[in-house]
């Protein structure tokens, strides 16, 4: 068994092959189909820097300025940014003094500001980069240092403010006419953990969990109330909710894959090949929307 033939990901795969690279043979460029990048010019740019002709090189003749010719340079500025507020303290004749207020969130006489939390939070969360890395990035380009203990305190605040979000993920998906389901395994500290997924084409919700059955799926707060239809593959316990099924057909590619290859049966072959002109149809027909 592979990860050609069953759910064993493509990681543990014994002495797998390198993918070939493909042999046709394509013009330079961008292929037919393919969605282009242009730079387009700004209406406001951040700075503008006017060009004068030196006069004294010119021919002799009465010259006057009739416009100007335009090009663009777009480019990115890295640079640390500090802001020092200064609070005003005032004292009367008594010796009372009064402070000014500081802005909320303000508590400390050297902080890091919201943009670096947001920006190390995206590095980590989405773009998936290991601390180290992004250590490294703040300080290189920054000048910036952050420790591990920061960038962990910074994900962990951004969960808790993501906590309204996930509520409404959850009537989101509540609503949804189609679910996808799936749950895999993952080491968090060395331990055996489950990721369980719930997703629709705009929103998708994961859970950790030790759990990998209805437990876990309950915690979740969907299935349990879901009436609509759940695509998933053919796992005992999403039976136990009362919805319309749909098995999930890259499982069932697998499978027939590991019937054929293995127990030599020539009815998965035709099934297989089925399948996939089925799916090539349905994708011919349906017509990008323009509008």
């Amino acid at each position: 068994m592979n990860s050609r033939n069953s759910s064993i990901p493509p990681s543990q795969d014994q002495n797998r092959p390198r993918a070939r690279k493909s042999s046709a043979k394509r013009k330079a460029g961008g292929q037919p189909g393919r969605k282009g990048i242009t730079l387009s010019t700004v209406d406001n740019p951040d700075q503008i820097d006017t060009l004068k002709l030196d006069r004294r090189t010119l021919p002799r003749g009465n010259w006057r300025v009739v416009g100007h010719e335009c090009r663009q340079v777009i480019d990115l500025k890295i640079h640390r940014h500090v802001i020092e507020y200064r609070a005003q303290i005032l004292k009367n004749e008594h010796g009372q003094r009064r402070v000014a207020e500081f802005p909320d969130g303000v508590t400390r006489p050297v902080q890091y500001g919201s943009t670096v939390k947001a920006h190390a939070v995206y590095l980590s969360m989405f773009q998936l980069l290991p601390y180290e890395r992004i250590q490294s990035m703040f300080t290189d380009q920054y000048g910036i240092p952050l420790s591990a203990g920061s960038l962990v305190n910074f994900n962990r605040d951004a969960c808790s403010r993501l906590a309204p979000f996930e509520g409404l993920a959850r009537e989101w998906l509540t609503a949804e006419p189609l679910l996808h389901a799936d749950e895999t395994g993952l080491n968090v500290d060395g331990k055996r953990q489950w990721l369980h997924v719930l997703s629709a084409p705009k929103c998708t919700l994961f859970s950790l969990s030790p759990k990998r059955g209805t437990e876990a799926m309950n915690a979740m707060g969907v299935l349990p109330v879901y009436k609509r239809t759940l695509v998933h593959d053919h796992w005992k316990p999403y039976y136990t909710y009362a919805c319309l099924h749909a098995l999930c057909n890259a499982h069932h590619l697998r499978e027939l894959t590991y019937a054929h290859e293995e127990d030599g049966q020539r009815w998965a072959k035709n099934m297989h090949t089925l399948l996939l002109e089925l799916r090539d149809a349905v994708e011919r027909a349906v017509v990008p929307c323009t509008q």
